[in-house]
C-alpha cells in the first residue's frame, strides 16, 4: 500500500491554474465566484477603507482580497479579505506571505461550507489569528469571531439588516446593508 503524499507549497507553484489553494496537503480549486460574493468581499473592503489609511506611527492596516498565506508546508489557503496591523507588517511584502494575519474575512460559498466552518477556524486558531469573520451573503448573515484565552468566541452576529460595532473594527458601525447592498 502506497502512502499518502502531501503536497506542499512547490506543488502549489508548479500548479498551472491560479485559482487553487492548499488545504490539508491537498491542492484544491476555489469555487467560482457567484455575483452576491464578489459583491460582499468588494463592499466590505471599500467599508474598512478608512483603517487602510496608516494612521501614523505604525498604525492602520494593510487588506488584501484573495491573498495566499503560507501557514504551514501543507496549508497555503487564499482568503478572500484579510488585514494585517501596520505595527506587524511595518511594509507590504512580495510573494506569497507566511505571517499570519490580524483578521481574517470568509465569504462562505456553496458546496465550500466545511473549509470556511470548520477547516480554516483550526488552522487560524493554530496561528492565533485573532479575528475571524464569516458572511452568507445569501442568507445575509456575518458572525465575527474572536480568539479569546485560545477558543474563538461569538463577538457579534448580524442578520437581515442588522448593525453593530465590531472587534477589531469597533471605531465605526457596520451594517450588512453596508456590507451587501440593501437586499
Amino acid at each position: 500500500m502506497e502512502a499518502l503524499k502531501l503536497k506542499t507549497l512547490d506543488d502549489l507553484f508548479l500548479s498551472p491554474d491560479e485559482r487553487v489553494e492548499l488545504i490539508g496537503g491537498d491542492i484544491v480549486r476555489r469555487p467560482m465566484a457567484r455575483f452576491a460574493h464578489g459583491r460582499a468581499q468588494n463592499r466590505t473592503a471599500l467599508t474598512l477603507g478608512p483603517f487602510d489609511e496608516g494612521g501614523g506611527s505604525g498604525g492602520g492596516w494593510w487588506f488584501a482580497t484573495e491573498v495566499s498565506v503560507a501557514y504551514e508546508i501543507h496549508e497555503c489557503p487564499s482568503h478572500d479579505l484579510a488585514g494585517w496591523r501596520r505595527e506587524r507588517l511595518p511594509r507590504l511584502p512580495e510573494g506569497v506571505i507566511d505571517l499570519p494575519p490580524d483578521w481574517v474575512c470568509e465569504i462562505v460559498s456553496p458546496g465550500h461550507e466545511r473549509k470556511d466552518t470548520l477547516v480554516l477556524p483550526l488552522l487560524l486558531k493554530r496561528h492565533c489569528v485573532p479575528d475571524y469573520w464569516l458572511i452568507w451573503p445569501e442568507t445575509r448573515t456575518l458572525i465575527a469571531y474572536r480568539l479569546v484565552d485560545g477558543d474563538w468566541r461569538v463577538m457579534a452576529t448580524l442578520e437581515g439588516s442588522g448593525s453593530a460595532r465590531i472587534p477589531p473594527f469597533e471605531a465605526i458601525e457596520l451594517d450588512l446593508d453596508a456590507l451587501l447592498g440593501a437586499g
